[in-house]
């Protein structure tokens, strides 16, 4: 296997990520897919890139405090080989400082030979000098305080504390630092999850079984990419976090019934939905999106799924044909996405409160057109991989303030007894329940 420099690919993924918008997990595996690269060196580029990002503020402030040059002026490239440096120096112990150092100034002459010094100048000035960098006093700036330490901005955590308390949100923001586990389903048409432990025992795969769906398998270590395992090539499971999982359990599909997911992409639920209803019936998977239908198609191929239809077509738009067709509809909202951090760092940084406002709008309307489409007596799943209120129990109470044809659904009876609650519908928090946060609420047509 030919050498590669783990810290150059970091970087290029950072700058991709900075540049051009990219999503850390499909920069990431699109990179890693595309390379010879040994196991250890795809944790190192992970764990650099995942490292950086979720503690770009802290990073950055101590660049402000070492640098003559304003952040703004910092070239990119130049900008994340001192973040890659510092976070090396700061958070991780096997690499010797001195490597840590090194290895930034030979990236910094690969990128501006001028500028090497320039680089090996704040991170030797760092280590000779960190102990003079005081974070803002907590009790005086404790919002301030919050935001370095945890990397997360200021207006996120002003809006959680206002939302959840002090307490909670501090909580929450140093698990959206931690690590997530990576969870997949067993696909109960092939395998039992019994069955599928023993696949992967056999494949050097180390797992246990999830926290609360039946179906949920918690992979802790393995030594090759995911979709090159066989017991994945043969269709035995799909990656999918238990929260996601939940969606589709408490929708309760049964066989013979007519779905719709309206926002299906990337497919995960709408898998889910065809496995439960144990491929019989109909599934019509929506997206506007044609690169992301093709991926549900090939997974719905590889499960051995056949009752999946996917369509173009634009959930804001009314479907006339399908007023009071469905018995059952699935509406997973886009959102800010605040409940996945933990796998998608970058994304504290790309919102703000407009954007919000803007996407509690768009829900609202695309909740409003699925919902003519479910039968009487048939049920509507709204969900979102956010915690914020705005995006979900208040776009909720909007419709049903506006449509007393839906009357909310408990949605204890299709949970376990460790996710029972005192609500109609289901709020997940990484730090509570350790899983994806997310939010899920069942409403049934009564006429």
């Amino acid at each position: 296997m030919e050498k590669v420099n783990a810290r150059k690919i970091a970087l290029k993924i950072l700058s991709d990520i900075e540049e051009n918008g990219a999503y850390s997990n499909i920069a990431i595996n699109k990179t890693l897919k595309t390379k010879d690269i040994s196991t250890l060196d795809r944790r190192f580029i992970s764990q650099l890139v995942y490292g950086v990002l979720e503690n770009k503020l802290y990073l950055d402030f101590i660049i402000k405090n070492f640098s003559k040059t304003k952040i703004k002026k910092i070239h990119v490239d130049i900008l994340n080989i001192l973040r890659l440096g510092l976070y090396q120096i700061i958070y991780l112990d096997k690499v010797p400082n001195s490597a840590a150092v090194n290895e930034s100034v030979k990236l910094a002459k690969k990128v501006n030979f001028r500028l090497a010094g320039y680089v090996n100048g704040i991170l030797r000035n760092y280590l000779r000098n960190s102990n003079s960098l005081k974070l803002p006093n907590f009790k005086e700036k404790p919002i301030e305080f919050l935001s370095l330490k945890y990397s997360h901005p200021m207006w996120i955590i002003e809006n959680w504390i206002d939302n959840f308390g002090i307490e909670f949100t501090e909580k929450l923001l140093k698990a959206n630092n931690d690590v997530p586990n990576l969870t997949i389903r067993t696909n109960k048409l092939k395998i039992t999850r019994d069955e599928l432990l023993n696949v992967l025992a056999e494949e050097n795969v180390k797992c246990i079984k999830g926290q609360y769906v039946d179906e949920s398998i918690i992979i802790k270590n393995f030594n090759t990419s995911i979709e090159n395992l066989n017991s994945f090539k043969e269709g035995l499971f799909q990656v999918q976090d238990e929260a996601s999982m939940l969606a589709g359990l408490i929708l309760n599909p049964k066989e013979n019934d007519f779905v719709i997911d309206v926002c299906s992409a990337p497919g995960g639920k709408s898998t889910h939905i065809a496995e439960l209803m144990q491929n019989r019936g109909k599934v019509l998977s929506r997206d506007i999106h044609e690169h992301k239908l093709i991926l549900i198609n090939q997974n719905a191929k590889r499960l051995g799924i056949s009752i999946i239809e996917t369509e173009i077509y634009d959930a804001l738009k009314l479907d006339k044909s399908l007023i009071g067709k469905a018995d059952k509809v699935l509406v997973d909202a886009p959102c800010s996405g605040f409940g996945i951090i933990r796998r998608k760092p970058e994304i504290k940084y790309l919102k703000n409160l407009e954007d919000i406002k803007k996407l509690s709008e768009i829900q609202y309307k695309i909740l409003l057109n699925a919902s003519q489409y479910v039968k009487k007596e048939g049920f509507l799943v709204y969900c979102t991989c956010t915690i914020q209120p705005d995006e979900n129990i208040e776009v909720i109470n909007r419709f049903l303030k506006d449509n007393d044809s839906f009357v909310m659904d408990n949605v204890n009876k299709y949970l376990p007894n460790s996710l029972q609650t005192d609500k109609n519908y289901l709020q997940l928090f990484p730090h509570l329940h350790g899983i994806d946060g997310f939010f899920i609420c069942k409403l049934k047509r009564i006429k």
